[in-house]
């Protein structure tokens, strides 16, 4: 039964890192579609092992040393599997810190994607939240001050926390938003005057950018680093695949990103819940993602065969 669990926090893991990576695909096949097949080679094959082992690697492991410093750096990689009492008990003090953070990283995202980013809409009610965009602002800030008033009550280096995670996810999407812009530019006519190395050094940078997501998001399933790495790096695998062959068919699949950002919300409120002591199974984050990103698959692939009906 534990294997069981662990491959299905596995599976979960990595579904979760293929549809938060959409959009990152969808903008390193149109950059790759500009450069010659010797640096696209080189990007796919050597950029992969970057993306695994530095970013998807380094990072959750960072993490989990930041958030536990009386460890060293070799029991931050394996403190779960340690049976060391100290360890168990180092890591068990920082868990409502680490996942609060998290928790409060994640359900931003969410909440910015859902007043303020353009979408599908795939439910009822999205079009009109967007319609108030500007709320966002207000709505955010009333949850931090509330999770913040809750976390101090509960334990004050949880507020900390909170406080952390809410920097980290506007500091992140300064950095995306100007990741995209420059991805206009490498787009746009001035493509023809960069070279591929230039190209690629865009593409590992947005890349690290937008694993931020799946990284933090992966604490929702597991604090065991090396399952993370396993996991994200089958997803990112996964999503090299599909950036070489098969974006196209991907792009038709409208609604996948709504079941990522809706994945995304419902893990951290899962995060932000376990934070504050509530006994959440671990079997429910990858289930939660499963159901989730299933159902707009299905959404997706039900429109699909609508349109192609439509047309013969």
């Amino acid at each position: 039964m534990e294997l069981f669990f662990l491959l299905l926090t596995l599976l979960g893991l990595a579904l979760f890192e293929i549809v938060s990576s959409i959009d990152n695909a969808v903008i390193n096949a149109d950059v790759l579609s500009t450069m010659s097949g010797r640096a696209r080679k080189w990007f796919l094959v050597w950029g992969l092992l970057f993306a695994v082992f530095v970013v998807r690697g380094v990072l959750p492991w960072l993490i989990v040393w930041v958030a536990n410093p009386a460890l060293g750096p070799v029991q931050a990689l394996t403190a779960t599997f340690s049976s060391d009492p100290l360890v168990v008990a180092s890591i068990e003090a920082s868990k409502p810190v680490l996942l609060i953070g998290g928790g409060v990283f994640l359900l931003f995202l969410f909440l910015h994607w859902l007043f303020m980013e353009p979408k599908n809409f795939g439910l009822q009610g999205e079009e009109t939240i967007q319609k108030f965009s500007l709320w966002f602002f207000a709505v955010v800030s009333i949850l931090l001050a509330l999770i913040v008033w809750f976390a101090i009550r509960q334990e004050p280096l949880m507020a900390f926390g909170a406080v952390v995670g809410s920097t980290a996810f506007f500091i992140t999407h300064g950095f995306k938003e100007n990741a995209e812009s420059q991805g206009r530019l490498l787009l746009g006519e001035n493509s023809r005057n960069l070279t591929d190395f230039s190209k690629i050094l865009y593409l590992e940078i947005i890349d690290a950018t937008f694993s931020i997501d799946g990284v933090i998001g992966a604490f929702a399933f597991t604090l065991s680093v090396p399952l993370i790495i396993l996991g994200n790096g089958l997803g990112a695998f996964i999503v090299r695949e599909f950036t070489l062959h098969h974006i196209p068919t991907v792009k038709k699949y409208r609604y996948l990103k709504n079941g990522a950002m809706y994945s995304v919300g419902l893990l951290g409120i899962v995060m932000l819940a376990d934070s504050f002591g509530f006994d959440i199974p671990s079997f429910v984050s990858p289930l939660l993602t499963f159901a989730v990103i299933g159902y707009f698959f299905w959404k997706s692939h039900k429109e699909i065969v609508k349109s192609s009906a439509a047309v013969n």
